[in-house]
């Protein structure tokens, strides 16, 4: 090579990078060389699932990636079209001879950014120590060998079995209007078929190929989901539906052009889940997530278990049996009796049902819900650090043990993913130094937005303090 090869790390489940930069086509196949070198390593001849989303060149790389994982003698199935990660993940999970898939998505990041994420067998996440020894396995140089593949559909089965989650003679009969923002992702024309298949009448937006996302993030959060908030009203639907990239997250605008916050989505869906379908068991959130959805499982008789930030400690808690919904910060949602990862087409056809059904709107649903568990107020401040000061507060951290904080006394500290500090309203806040950048994440949350702005200022002082 003409220069010094990239040094290529994974971050939670998976490698991105800007296309102008280290995304290249020599840096996808390197790291499909190691993936390739570690799955017939270790389960020669296995099956793997190889995906792709809207992105710049990603069937290109997805080809790539197919070629290189086959010349190891593994059986590789590429998408034949652009496809959700959730739909590569279903397939792989009920397929006995797959090891893995690899999806060509960057998920909610912005056009500039490529990525490879990888799923186990089951459909989740792999183990760190999975994504340890790929990156030791990386080579200097790309290799050229490549084996054959066969391409197939992997959507039809998948949306048949989400389909079959819902209660369609509901639907059809509501016959809900509903705007779908798939956000130029992998999403595009999956949800909205589906939706128009069960009865729904369907409005889509951001639907056309656009490499540069039409300017917005695929991230379904304001102010990228402003367009849906807009065509909402325009079109007088019952409800809007955002995806993020690759479609594994979701969210919701009610009737009124207004985006759900998690604090509010995601208790309704799980009182869909419960109260719908009978499921019952443990709900498994995240320490940064809102107390409004312990609060609701409380009410639904569920049991809650909070586990440190990052999506791969939610699963596993979902490796146990009892577990009916995985929640992550940002809203994600898994239902292990589908699929132990997000899936935001399941959550999107749940929240349907659930207007359907009801034979309420969003907003009204909204305001009971308040009215049984109480309303919270809920925000989140990045502080950014220089590395130096950024290493000094870690080091003070594990020390730091407010007898007060914004006025209050605390009822427990805990350590357990940086400072959380809980009070006995259900107000709290946190403290977390992010793990892969020199950034401070200050959480806070209570039962007025006065307080909780009050809980996150003293927070933010207490690591001003601390440095």
């Amino acid at each position: 090579m003409d220069k010094r090869a990239d040094i290529l790390r994974f971050g939670v489940d998976g490698w991105t990078a800007r296309f102008d930069d280290s995304f290249t086509d020599e840096n996808v196949v390197r790291l499909a060389d190691a993936l390739g070198l570690v799955w017939a390593s270790a389960w020669p001849g296995a099956t793997v699932y190889v995906g792709f989303d809207t992105r710049h060149a990603a069937r290109e790389h997805a080809w790539l990636v197919a070629g290189v994982l086959a010349s190891y003698g593994l059986v590789v199935r590429l998408s034949d079209r652009v496809c959700p990660t959730p739909a590569v993940a279903w397939t792989c999970a009920r397929d006995e001879s797959a090891v893995g898939a690899a999806i060509l998505t960057a998920s909610e990041r912005s056009c500039e950014y490529g990525g490879l994420i990888v799923r186990g067998r089951d459909g989740g996440p792999v183990p760190h120590e999975f994504l340890d020894e790929v990156e030791q396995a990386v080579s200097l140089s790309p290799t050229a060998s490549r084996g054959a593949f066969e391409e197939l559909d992997l959507m039809s089965d998948y949306l048949a079995s989400l389909a079959a989650w819902v209660d369609r003679p509901s639907i059809e009969a509501a016959r809900p209007k509903v705007v779908v923002d798939a956000m130029y992702g992998a999403g595009t024309e999956h949800l909205a078929r589906l939706l128009s298949d069960l009865g729904c009448e369907v409005v889509e937006i951001h639907v056309e190929p656009r490499e540069d996302f039409g300017g917005i993030h695929p991230d379904p959060r304001d102010p990228w989901a402003d367009s849906c908030e807009q065509a909402v009203v325009a079109h007088g639907a019952d409800l809007g539906l955002l995806l993020d990239g690759d479609a594994d997250r979701a969210a919701v605008v009610d009737e009124a052009g207004n985006l759900l916050p998690a604090r509010v989505f995601v208790p309704l869906i799980l009182g869909n889940l419960v109260m719908g379908h009978g499921a019952h068991g443990r709900v498994v959130t995240t320490l940064t997530c809102s107390a409004c959805i312990e609060r609701e499982a409380g009410r639904l008789g569920c049991e809650t278990t909070s586990v440190p930030v990052g999506f791969t400690r939610v699963y596993r808690e979902m490796l146990e049996p009892d577990v009916i919904m995985g929640v992550e910060e940002y809203g994600g949602i898994c239902v292990p009796a589908h699929l132990r990862e997000r899936d935001g087409l399941l959550v999107s056809l749940l929240a349907v049902e659930m207007v359907a059904r009801s034979g309420k709107s969003v907003s009204t649903m909204a305001a009971e819900l308040e009215q049984s568990i109480g309303t919270m107020w809920y925000a989140r401040r990045d502080l950014r650090l220089d590395p130096a000061a950024s290493q000094a507060f870690r080091n003070v951290l594990p020390g730091l043990n407010p007898g007060e904080l914004g006025g209050r006394a605390p009822v427990e500290v805990s350590h357990a993913d940086g400072l959380r500090v809980q009070f006995e309203d259900d107000a709290w806040a946190l403290i977390r130094p992010s793990r892969t950048s020199s950034v401070v994440r200050v959480y806070a949350e209570a039962s007025s937005a006065q307080a909780r702005d009050a809980l996150l200022e003293a927070a933010c002082e207490l690591v001003r303090r601390g440095l």
